[in-house]
């Protein structure tokens, strides 16, 4: 089947969707609620999470307002007139390596347009939306890109999840609808399985941690974005079950072949979890959670089946302290890990122009993928997100790698970096 066919019948699909879960909401009946109140499925990372943090007043250095405000005013229109949210930003990132057989230096940057457009509102009691991102990710003036910088340097994960060289992708299409007063939930499209397993309040690589072993969880083989579903239930308050399944081989530089895969390849990554939060509006800095996978075996690809599972903690301390702790372990899949401690804090300083974060790690490599020789290696990582304008944060960070699995040769590696992101 071309891709014409492939994206044809994707969007044929999505359209199903809509107008299927129009007439089953029906039978729910409307609840009284805010219209303009947005509906969420995923972490910090996610499209509406992005959307939502952008959108809530901070403190700045320099109060210079957004240049772009024409783009805001364009935004807040269609939101009100037609509920189509969008945003855009751009995000750059400098690496650099203390030591490395070969290259050293790392300079990406990537370019994101994203939004959601609500088909129901809330006042309809079954809201339900289109959600989509699509980005640009390329190397600035480097032989590599950030993301290549740990096979440099032989660590065993990522020194920078998302700054990569992929070009233009689609990391998000799907449908997600809510039912019973948001206590049923579900998406199903081309998705991005890291937006909604296993995340806490630090999860966004674009704001806060950097690292693989911070950011998402190095022992769990999440795919790239491609088609898949999920659902989350909560079934009583402060309790929430959620599950689903992808394909194992996404690629959103060609999302047709991700949904072709889905339906004929019959390799997923599968999931299920199970967490306590706090209220709805923390349920990422007050949580609590077990998350199970498994992994089908990737023929093509070589990658043996495996299952794992992670637990992880993290709860707000006084408003201004975010601790966490999180346990890793897997069993095959083709994760960098397959034991991982990672345990850390973010502090918020009162007058709120900035976050302080510190993470530490303690991982024994994926010995499927990496050799028997491979030795345990310890991360460290330090950032400082200061908020210079209310468009624009500037980080510094540090990360330091002591007994870098594949480069035995070194005891300790430093790697530097500043992230820039601006937000319209």
């Amino acid at each position: 089947m071309p891709m014409d066919s492939k994206t044809n019948t994707l969007l044929f699909l999505l359209v199903g969707i809509v107008a299927g879960s129009a007439m089953f909401a029906e039978t729910t009946g409307a609840a009284e609620a805010d219209a303009s109140a947005p509906i969420s499925f995923g972490g910090p990372g996610s499209v509406v999470g992005q959307l939502e943090a952008d959108r809530e007043p901070g403190t700045s250095v320099l109060d210079v307002g957004r240049p772009a405000r024409p783009f805001q005013d364009l935004t807040e229109r269609l939101n009100s007139d037609y509920g189509v949210t969008l945003g855009l930003d751009y995000n750059a990132l400098y690496q650099y390596a203390s030591e490395s057989p070969d290259e050293q230096n790392a300079a990406g940057g990537v370019l994101r347009f994203y939004g959601t457009a609500k088909v129901f509102d809330e006042t309809s009691g079954h809201p339900g939306a289109i959600e989509f991102k699509v980005e640009n990710r390329h190397r600035l003036g480097t032989d590599i890109s950030p993301s290549a910088l740990a096979g440099q340097i032989g660590y065993a994960g990522l020194t920078a999840v998302p700054f990569s060289d992929a070009g233009a992708i689609l990391t998000n299409l799907y449908w997600h609808q809510a039912l019973y007063e948001n206590r049923l939930a579900y998406i199903l499209g081309i998705v991005d399985v890291t937006d909604y397993v296993g995340v806490y309040g630090l999860v966004n690589p674009w704001t806060d941690f950097l690292n693989l072993a911070f950011s998402t969880d190095p022992t769990t083989p999440a795919p790239d974005q491609g088609f898949g579903a999920a659902m989350r239930w909560n079934p009583a308050e402060h309790y929430y079950i959620l599950g689903g399944l992808a394909d194992a081989n996404g690629d959103p530089s060609d999302p047709g072949e991700s949904f072709d895969a889905f339906f004929s390849g019959g390799e997923y990554f599968k999931h299920v979890e199970i967490g306590w939060f706090g209220d709805w509006d923390t349920r990422f800095e007050e949580n609590i959670h077990v998350t199970l996978w498994h992994a089908d075996e990737r023929k093509e690809a070589g990658i043996p089946d495996g299952w794992g599972m992670q637990f992880s903690f993290n709860r707000r301390f006084d408003t201004h302290w975010l601790p966490f702790l999180r346990v890793g372990y897997a069993d095959g899949g083709g994760a960098p890990l397959e034991r991982s401690v990672s345990t850390g804090f973010a502090y918020y300083p009162p007058e709120g122009k900035g976050v302080v974060g510190l993470g530490l790690n303690w991982g024994r490599p994926n010995k499927a993928t990496f050799g028997t020789d491979a030795e345990d290696q310890y991360t460290a990582e330090f950032y400082y997100r200061l908020e210079v304008a209310e468009h624009l944060a500037i980080t510094p960070d540090i990360q330091l790698i002591k007994d870098p699995a594949l480069n035995p040769d070194s005891d300790f590696t430093w790697v530097a970096g500043l992230r820039a992101r601006l937000a319209f």
